[in-house]
C-alpha cells in the first residue's frame, strides 16, 4: 500500500539557536486516495504504437523515432508555472504527451497534487522550497553569529546527548545537549580568547542515551568529513570538526562551463584512477586523468564514490557519511581542486549521488541512529519497508519532514559547497517502487509503472529534489538510472513529470553483451541493433552507453576483453600484423561504441579506460582476493605505449567526440534510420546533417554502395574507423567527393530509394563504420559552378554552330572550302582559340563531375 502520510509537518525554520516550539505536530490531510487501486486499461506503449514490428520492446516509446521519418520534436522545461490547485490537476501536461497515459490520470493528479500539497508546506513553515534546502547551515557543526560552534542532531529517540571527541578527552560530560519538542538536540560551545574549543581536523562523535539506559556513540549524521585510522583493520571512522583557516582553504578560480549542447560523459572513479595498486588521491586525478579527458574531447566527467563510504568494494555506493567527501583520496579542500581545475579545462562536473539506500553500518553510518523508534522518527522506514534486501541496506522514508530537509540540503551542499554542475541519480528503479524492482521484468505494459506498486513519495521527492535543483542552478544536468523505463521520468516537473534531463539508457549494453557472448557475428540482426538503439521515449532525452562500470565488475569482463581476450596480453604490438581475432575485436569494439553513441540517445558515456579498451575487468580489495588492488586500477601505460594497438581505439574515441563537437549531433532530433539490411549486414541511418554507414558483415566490402539522404549536393567521409590511424586498412578514399542523385518523385517517399529523396554511393568494407556529410558550397564555388555551366553552355552553343559551319562547307565551291579550312587550321586565329580552350574546359568538367550528375 502506498504511504497516506506526508509526515511531520510542521517542523519550523531552525535559522537561531533557539529553536521555536509553539507549534504542534500537523498531519497533512488524508491522501487515501492515492493508495486506491486505479482503473486500470492495459496499455503499452510498445504494443500499442509498434505493434507492426516483430521486435518486442521493452521500454515504452510513444513518439519514438520512426524508421525513415524525422523524429518529434523534444519537450523541454519553458520554466512554466507548476499547478497550484485541485482544479489545475485536471490539465497535466504529460497526458497531452501520450494518450497511453490517459487512464492512468487519477494516478497522475495523486502524484501532482501530493507534490503541491508537500511543496505549500514547505513554504509555509520553511519560507521555502531553497530555504528548506540549507538545512547544514542550522544542522551539524556551524559557527555562530557571535562566535562559537553550534551543534545540533536530529535524534528523536534519545533520552540523554552529549558532544563528544579530542576537545574534550571524549567525555562529554560538560557538554550535554537540549531537546527541543521535534527531537533536535543542540549546544553551543563558546570560544575561548576568540579561538574555536574544537580544533580544524580534531576528531568528533555524537553519544547520546537509548531508552533502556544504554549509551551508544555515532559519527554526526551532518559530519562534512570523516576518517579511519588506516593503520588498524577494520577501524571504525570518526567524525571530524572541519573548518580550515583562510590560508588552508581552498578558493575556486574558475566558473562553471556552460551547459553543452549534449553531455559526452566521461565516468571517473578517483581511487582507482592511477597506474599503481593503491588508492589515487584527488589531486593526482586532476593532474594526470583530467588532461586525458579533456584530449580525447568529453565536455562532463561523472565522478563515482565521492560521498563517504567505510566499505570500498561497494563502489562507494553504501554511503555512511553523505555530507562528507571520501576520505580515502583527501581533503574537501582536494575535492575543490579536482573540481576547479576541470572547469579550468571546460569540463563540468557531475556527481554519483546515492540517495535510493544508505549502508547498514550502524557504527559508521546513518543507521546507527535508527534505534527502533516509530516511522516517523527515523531516517529509515520500520519493518520490511526499510530494507533493500538485495542490497542489504536500508531504505530511506522520503515522507518524514527531517528526512526530506536532509536529502535536499545535501543536494544544496555539493552544489554550492563544492560547485559540482549536476547529479547522476544511482537506483532510481529502487526508489520509484515498493518493490525495488527486484525479480521485476518490465514489458512496457504501463500498469507496471503506475499502480499500488509505486512509491509516491519517493516519486514526490524526486520532484522536489529536481525542481530545487533546477532553481538552484537553472543549467544543471540531473540523469536517472533508471532500468524500468518509467514514462515520464524525464519530462519537467510542470507537465506533471518527474523532472531528470536524462535517463540513462541500460538496456543497450545488456544488449550488446549478449551479442557478444551469445550470437556468432553473421547471426546478428541489423533490424535488432537499430531496434535496441532506437527504443526510447522521445519527449525525453537518454544517455546511451556502450559499457560502463556496471560491465566490468567482477564476474564479468570489459567488452575489449570479451572481444580478445587472452590475446590483449600477447597481440597488441603495432611492430607485427593483427591476428584476426585482434583485428576482429578492435574494428568492433570501435563501431559498438561509435553506433551506441550516434544513435543511442540525446547524451553519450564511457567509463575510465573503456575508451582505450581496458583489459580485463575490475575488483576491489576484499577478502575474496587478498585485499589485492592489482585490478582496482587503471594500466595507462598501454595507451601510452606507442607501439600498442591500444592507442587506435583510443585515437577513434576521440575523433568521436570531436566529430560531435564539430557537427552536434547528438543534439539534433533528426534521426532517421533508412536501411537495416540482414543480408548484406548494413545499417544506414542520418543523425543531425550527417549520413552513417556501418557495415557489420564479416567478410563482405561492397563497391558503389547506395545510401540514401536527405539533401542533394556533394558529400565527403567525416570519420572513418578504417583509417590507419585508427588501426585500420586504409580501404576508404578520404579525398573522394560523392555527388547524389534524386530519387523518385519529389515529396512522394515510396518512390523514393528507402523513402530518402536522394543517394550518393559509397565503398563500405567489411566491419567498418563510415561517415558522411554534405559539403556547404562557399559563394566562391557557387560562383566557379556557375561558370562552369555557363561555359558548357557556351560549348554547346558552339559546337552547333561548327555543324552548321560543316553543312556550308559540303554545299560551298572548292574555294570557300579552303578559305574556312585555312581559318580552322590557323593557330592564331581567335575563334579557334576560343572553341579549343572551351572543349577542354568541357572535358575537365565530364572528369571531375559536377554537383548535378
Amino acid at each position: 500500500m502506498l504511504s497516506s502520510s506526508l509526515g511531520l509537518v510542521s517542523t519550523p525554520r531552525t535559522g537561531s539557536f533557539s529553536l521555536s516550539s509553539s507549534r504542534d505536530y500537523t498531519k497533512a490531510a488524508s491522501t487515501s486516495w492515492c493508495t486506491k487501486q486505479l482503473p486500470i486499461k492495459v496499455t503499452s506503449g510498445s504494443q500499442k504504437f509498434l505493434r507492426n514490428n516483430v521486435f518486442s520492446s521493452r521500454i515504452p516509446v510513444y513518439q519514438r523515432v520512426e524508421h525513415n521519418s524525422p523524429i518529434s520534436a523534444i519537450l523541454t522545461d519553458d520554466n512554466s508555472t507548476m499547478v497550484s490547485s485541485e482544479d489545475d490537476t485536471e490539465n497535466i501536461g504529460i497526458l497531452s504527451t501520450d494518450p497511453g497515459l490517459e487512464p492512468f490520470k487519477d494516478h497522475f493528479k495523486c502524484r501532482v497534487r501530493k507534490y503541491v500539497e508537500q511543496k505549500r508546506l514547505l513554504e509555509n513553515y520553511e519560507g521555502s522550497l531553497e530555504e528548506f534546502s540549507k538545512g547544514y547551515l542550522n544542522f551539524g557543526f556551524t559557527r555562530g553569529e557571535e562566535g562559537g560552534i553550534v551543534y545540533r542532531e536530529w535524534a528523536p529517540a534519545a533520552e540523554e546527548a552529549q558532544l563528544i571527541g579530542d576537545f574534550n578527552g571524549w567525555d562529554g560530560t560538560n557538554h550535554k545537549m537540549e531537546k527541543n519538542q521535534f527531537g533536535v538536540w543542540s549546544i553551543k560551545i563558546p570560544d575561548s580568547g576568540g579561538i574555536p574549543i574544537i580544533p580544524h581536523n580534531s576528531r568528533v562523535k555524537f553519544r547520546f542515551k537509548l531508552g533502556n539506559g544504554v549509551w551508544i556513540d555515532r559519527i554526526p549524521a551532518w559530519i562534512k568529513y570523516a576518517t579511519v585510522d588506516p593503520t588498524r583493520f577494520a577501524a571504525p571512522y570518526d567524525g571530524v570538526y572541519w573548518d580550515p583557516p583562510p590560508s588552508e582553504r581552498y578558493e575556486f578560480k574558475y566558473p562553471r562551463p556552460p551547459k553543452p549542447h549534449a553531455p559526452r560523459i566521461y565516468e571517473a572513479h578517483v581511487g582507482m584512477s592511477g597506474s599503481e595498486p593503491s588508492v589515487s588521491s584527488y589531486r593526482e586525478f586532476a593532474d594526470n586523468v583530467l588532461p586525458r579527458i579533456r584530449a580525447n574531447n568529453y565536455n562532463t566527467v561523472q565522478l563515482m564514490a565521492v560521498m563517504e563510504h567505510s566499505y570500498y568494494a561497494s563502489f562507494g555506493y553504501h554511503v555512511t557519511n553523505f555530507f562528507a567527501v571520501s576520505s580515502r583520496s583527501g581533503t574537501p579542500e582536494d575535492l575543490k581542486y579536482l573540481i576547479d581545475k576541470a572547469h579550468s579545462l571546460g569540463l563540468r562536473v557531475l556527481m554519483d549521488v546515492v540517495h535510493s539506500h544508505a549502508s547498514n553500518n550502524v557504527t559508521d553510518g546513518l543507521n546507527g541512529y535508527d534505534v527502533g523508534q516509530g516511522s516517523q522518527d527515523s531516517y529509515f522506514h520500520t519493518g520490511d519497508r526499510g530494507y533493500h534486501t538485495l542490497w542489504d541496506s536500508r531504505v530511506f522514508n522520503y515522507a518524514n519532514w527531517e528526512v526530506l530537509r536532509f536529502l535536499l540540503s545535501n543536494l544544496r551542499w555539493w552544489l554550492e559547497e563544492y560547485k559540482f554542475d549536476g547529479f547522476r541519480f544511482d537506483g532510481v528503479t529502487s526508489m520509484l517502487y515498493h518493490h525495488h524492482g527486484i525479480n521485476m521484468t518490465f514489458t512496457g505494459n504501463y500498469s507496471e509503472y503506475f499502480s499500488e506498486a509505486t512509491d509516491v513519495d519517493a516519486v514526490v521527492y524526486l520532484m522536489l529534489a529536481n525542481c530545487l535543483v533546477h532553481n538552484i542552478l537553472p543549467d544543471a544536468t540531473v540523469i536517472a538510472e533508471d532500468v524500468s523505463g518509467m514514462p515520464g521520468l524525464g519530462l519537467p516537473v510542470f507537465m506533471g513529470g518527474i523532472g531528470f534531463d536524462y535517463r540513462l539508457a541500460m538496456g543497450i549494453p545488456d544488449q550488446w553483451f549478449d551479442y557478444l557472448k551469445n550470437k556468432k557475428d553473421d547471426e546478428w540482426s541489423m533490424k535488432e541493433i537499430s531496434w535496441s538503439l532506437t527504443n526510447r521515449r522521445y519527449t525525453e532525452k537518454c544517455v546511451a552507453y556502450a559499457e560502463s562500470h556496471d560491465q566490468a565488475i567482477v564476474g564479468d569482463k570489459t567488452m575489449a576483453f570479451i572481444l580478445m581476450d587472452k590475446e590483449m596480453y600477447s597481440g597488441m604490438s603495432s611492430l607485427t600484423d593483427a591476428s584476426p581475432t585482434v583485428d576482429r575485436g578492435i574494428a568492433l569494439h570501435k563501431m559498438i561504441h561509435f553506433i551506441t553513441m550516434a544513435i543511442g540517445g540525446d547524451g553519450y558515456l564511457n567509463f575510465m579506460g573503456n575508451e582505450f579498451g581496458h583489459p580485463e575487468w575490475i575488483d576491489f580489495p576484499r577478502e575474496g582476493n587478498g585485499w589485492s588492488y592489482e585490478k582496482c586500477r587503471r594500466q595507462w601505460n598501454l595507451v601510452d605505449t606507442e607501439h600498442l594497438r591500444y592507442k587506435f581505439m583510443n585515437a577513434f574515441d576521440r575523433a568521436m567526440n570531436m566529430l560531435d563537437e564539430r557537427f552536434q549531433f547528438l543534439a539534433s532530433t533528426k534521426q532517421i534510420v533508412s536501411s537495416t539490411d540482414e543480408e548484406d549486414k548494413v545499417i544506414v541511418f542520418e543523425r543531425g546533417d550527417l549520413v552513417f554507414v556501418f557495415n557489420f558483415h564479416p567478410e563482405n566490402t561492397y563497391e558503389g554502395y547506395k545510401v540514401g539522404c536527405s539533401w542533394p549536393g556533394k558529400y565527403r567521409v567525416a570519420l572513418d574507423s578504417d583509417a590507419w590511424e585508427f588501426g585500420g586498412h586504409g580501404r576508404v578514399g578520404h579525398d573522394v567527393d560523392h555527388f547524389t542523385s534524386p530519387e523518385g518523385i519529389p515529396g512522394v517517399p515510396e518512390t523514393n530509394f528507402n523513402n530518402r529523396p536522394n543517394s550518393f554511393k559509397v565503398l563500405s568494407p567489411a566491419r567498418t563504420c563510415v561517415v558522411y556529410y554534405r559539403v556547404e558550397e562557399s559563394e566562391e564555388e557557387r560562383n566557379n559552378i556557375e561558370s562552369i555551366n555557363h561555359n558548357k553552355t557556351l560549348v554547346t552553343d558552339l559546337a552547333a554552330k561548327l555543324e552548321n559551319l560543316e553543312g556550308l562547307i559540303v554545299v560551298s565551291n572548292e574555294g570557300e572550302h579552303n578559305v574556312v579550312e585555312s581559318k580552322l587550321e590557323d593557330p592564331k586565329n581567335p575563334e579557334v582559340e576560343e572553341m579549343e580552350k572551351r572543349s577542354q574546359d568541357e572535358v575537365e568538367v565530364t572528369e571531375k563531375g559536377t554537383p548535378d550528375d
